[in-house]
């Protein structure tokens, strides 16, 4: 379970470091980002999205990736609710902008990994009778 628990941290590290530059990115006022791309959604301007990209996905995987670093029990949990929220976020931004970037299928492939990774995590744990941190 150790290689699994890599993994894990290895992908959250990867799209912890994409949430915080594209949420900066998009903060500091998205230059060269069409705002036709914000046509038709609820959003005038990129803060809002970018917002939430830093604080809730960047700081999620910080906070999921912390907590594995530190074998708390609830670190599987963490991941599984982080890859889940990662996967949530790349369909409705690809619902209101539509697709724009090779991003978004590689950024909902990895949110699958984390669930699918969390999950190998929590069955073992299970099957152990052991805290999920293995």
């Amino acid at each position: 379970m150790k290689g699994t628990r890599i993994a894990l941290i290895v992908i959250q590290l990867l799209v912890m470091l994409n949430a915080f530059g594209g949420g900066y990115y998009g903060l500091a006022g998205a230059k060269d980002i069409p705002m036709s791309w914000l046509d038709g959604s609820p959003f005038g301007s990129f803060f809002i999205p970018s917002l939430f990209l830093f604080v809730v996905i960047g700081g999620g995987m910080l906070v999921a990736t912390l907590a594995h670093v530190r074998k708390s029990s609830l670190a599987p949990w963490v991941s599984l609710g982080m890859g889940a929220t990662l996967m949530l976020w790349i369909v409705a931004q690809v619902s209101i902008i539509g697709y724009v970037s090779w991003m978004q299928p590689t950024s909902f492939i990895a949110g699958a990994a984390i669930v699918a990774f969390a999950g190998v995590l929590l069955r073992a744990a299970r099957r152990a009778g052991a805290p999920a941190t293995a």
